[in-house]
């Protein structure tokens, strides 16, 4: 039985746009010569490509919820170029190289989109501050410099007094400035993407495929209402590769919670004296992310949950406690600003690998995915996306050379309920070891 995406319906991205115009859903037998499941980042981009490979080939893009109502929709609005932490540690400098370039050109053709398509999703070249509270943010910081030196990146150390100027709080001693990252409304950018699909790609949506099988040498996607009679298949589905019986104990799914405020008023901006428009990661991984959107939003980001049944492993006195969290560091960092509410607080469902291991590639004949972002699906989910569908075509590239140069096989899993309780310590662990900077 596959267990399908089971969001909350509370995600502050989406509940800001307008409402989405009636959804076409897979009725009745369909035929196609590609079917990719799954319409965030990495099915968007798989689309697009196969369409423009393939011009006069019929392209089907299946979806169980609405385009940005899942995981695409619900990040906190960053499209980073620099390899994730995990990945600028790695020995191999063309290893972090060739991942440099890849998110790059995922960037440049979000960017593209958007410029081609007038997508009004807050599109932005802020770039990227990564602060610190304290002496272990600090200690983090002096080793992302470290990195940055290695890899030949630009930076700057950004200290206290300057920094309130721009976030508008003193809660952080210093940080570092990086240019090349965007800034983005998740949800927008992902329906605009939607909205502006190659003519011979089919969005259906609300339209959860239940099994995946093998039948006289075509995959058949069977639905609750149609099915899809394709050759080629290509996973775009993320942690739910494993629910098609792929990637099984090698991908764990996460949770990652934010909140924001309503928009500010005029005088609550004059409390506020930060800047508009940027974003802030935590120098210790485990610590906060912090936003200030171009429509005057706060967005805290800091809590993380272990969830092997999705979006029903958390309840309403889940997000109670975990709004009550994130407004304790929202008052940390803005207690003049105490009268402002949380208008939401959502959480979206990623998948991690124990070796920080993307997958990407064949899983078996005429079925291809990629799968495991490791929490950077933005800038990855488009280039590989994009990638895959050079893949299953054949047409072969330097970037796609790059890509298979620096995924792998996610490693084993213990088994549960080992699994379970060994992630659910770790994440207590780091979230007490990261206490000062949270």
């Amino acid at each position: 039985m596959i267990a399908l995406p089971n969001d909350d319906s509370t995600c502050g991205w989406y509940a800001a746009l307008p409402p989405a115009g009636p959804a076409k859903k897979l009725i009745g037998p369909q035929k196609a010569d590609y079917a990719i499941i799954g319409a965030g980042f990495a099915g968007l981009a798989a689309a697009r490509r196969l369409a423009e490979l393939k011009p006069n080939a019929r392209i089907i893009l299946v979806d169980a919820q609405r385009v940005a109502e899942g995981a695409s929709g619900r990040n906190s609005g960053f499209v980073i170029d620099l390899p994730h932490k995990f990945a600028l540690s790695h020995p191999d400098p063309s290893h972090k190289q060739k991942l440099l370039s890849l998110n790059r050109s995922a960037i440049a053709q979000l960017q593209g989109l958007v410029e081609r398509h007038n997508i009004d999703c807050q599109w932005s070249a802020a770039g990227k501050y990564q602060g610190a509270v304290g002496e272990r943010g600090e200690a983090h910081l002096n080793h992302f410099e470290h990195l940055m030196k290695d890899l030949g990146e630009p930076y700057r150390w950004v200290e206290k007094a300057e920094l309130k100027k721009i976030l508008g709080t003193d809660f952080y001693s210093r940080a570092i400035f990086t240019p090349g990252s965007y800034l983005m409304q998740p949800a927008a950018l992902v329906r605009g993407m939607g909205d502006n699909l190659p003519a011979n790609v089919e969005l259906l949506e609300q339209s959860p495929i239940r099994d995946l099988k093998r039948k006289n040498n075509q995959w058949v996607l069977e639905g609750d209402q149609g099915l899809i009679t394709t050759p080629k298949v290509l996973l775009a589905t993320s942690i739910f590769t494993r629910e098609f019986g792929y990637l099984k104990n090698r991908l764990l799914p996460v949770m990652t919670f934010a909140s924001w405020t309503r928009p500010l008023t005029d005088q609550e901006m004059n409390i506020y004296l930060g800047e508009l428009d940027w974003g802030l990661t935590p120098a210790d991984h485990a610590g906060t992310t912090l936003r200030m959107t171009a429509d005057r939003r706060i967005l805290i980001r800091n809590t993380y949950k272990h969830v092997p049944k999705y979006g029903a492993n958390v309840s309403d006195d889940n997000r109670h406690w975990i709004q009550a969290d994130h407004r304790k560091a929202f008052l940390a960092r803005y207690p003049e600003l105490a009268d402002v509410p949380f208008t939401h607080t959502w959480g979206g469902v990623y998948a991690i690998s124990r070796n920080f291991t993307n997958f990407f590639g064949e899983l078996e004949d005429g079925v291809y995915a990629s799968a495991c972002d490791n929490g950077v699906g933005a800038a990855w989910g488009t280039i590989s996306g994009t990638l895959l569908a050079d893949l299953v075509v054949g047409a072969d590239s330097q970037a796609l050379s790059d890509i298979q140069f620096v995924t792998g096989m996610p490693s084993l899993n213990p088994p549960e309920p080992f699994l379970g309780l060994g992630v659910k310590t770790r994440i207590r662990f780091e979230k007490w070891r990261s206490r000062s900077e949270l």
